[in-house]
């Protein structure tokens, strides 16, 4: 589970990612914590065609069925094993509602001391991460006012020799039970098949990245 990470400035991702911002004026935080308001690369909505677009929403998606914006549960990662099934994503992945998430960096917990430290992941090549995500707009009934939000997928990491490091291990269970958890990174050359690719063409990508990817330690 991932939930910490900081967003490249608005430049970097635009040239980056070959992308224009949605709407002029949109702000983000620069640190995201779950809540917190981040952006994120999809598919334009409202091109008939396929074009990219930069926009900005909550960290933890608010499904169809929430009664409120501020949810009281955590919607921020969602496993990519239960897209089809869970009631929050399955929706959104099945309309194709498939996003980028840019970061520099993210942290997760590595408790092999016996503690908890924190340890930082970035991109070993110096380029920011695009991490897999699903958004979603959800209307206030009341007053008409649509939110965006959008949640990090991942997958599961137990035999990844470093992302199954991460996370404080349950002493019930075996180290192939342990369900420890990694984001997927999308690499540029797969935007497009993320973004407007079947969800068959989607699914080949959820994926964990290779070892060397990563350039990681103790934050």
């Amino acid at each position: 589970m991932c939930n910490h990470y900081t967003s490249p400035e608005e430049s970097e991702i635009e040239r980056y990612w070959h992308v224009g911002r949605d709407q002029p004026g949109r702000w983000w935080d620069k640190d995201l914590f779950p809540r917190g308001h981040g952006p994120f690369i999809r598919r334009a909505r409202n091109d008939a065609g396929y074009t990219r677009e930069l926009t900005c929403g909550q960290w933890g998606l608010i499904p169809w069925f929430a009664k409120t914006a501020k949810l009281t549960y955590s919607t921020n990662n969602a496993r990519s094993e239960e897209l089809t099934s869970k009631a929050s994503y399955k929706h959104p992945w099945a309309r194709g509602q498939r996003c980028i998430i840019p970061a520099l960096w993210f942290d997760e917990p590595n408790w092999e001391s016996g503690k908890n430290v924190w340890w930082r992941f970035r991109r070993a090549d110096g380029q920011p991460w695009g991490l897999a995500g699903l958004w979603n707009v959800w209307v206030d009934k009341q007053t008409d006012e649509k939110h965006e939000s959008y949640t990090m997928l991942t997958i599961n990491a137990d035999k990844h020799p470093l992302m199954g490091r991460m996370h404080k291990p349950d002493p019930k269970l075996s180290p192939a039970q342990q369900d420890k958890r990694s984001v997927i990174p999308i690499e540029t050359s797969d935007v497009d098949q993320w973004l407007a690719g079947t969800q068959k063409e989607a699914q080949e990508l959820l994926r964990l990245a290779p070892v060397g990817i990563f350039d990681a330690g103790p934050a």
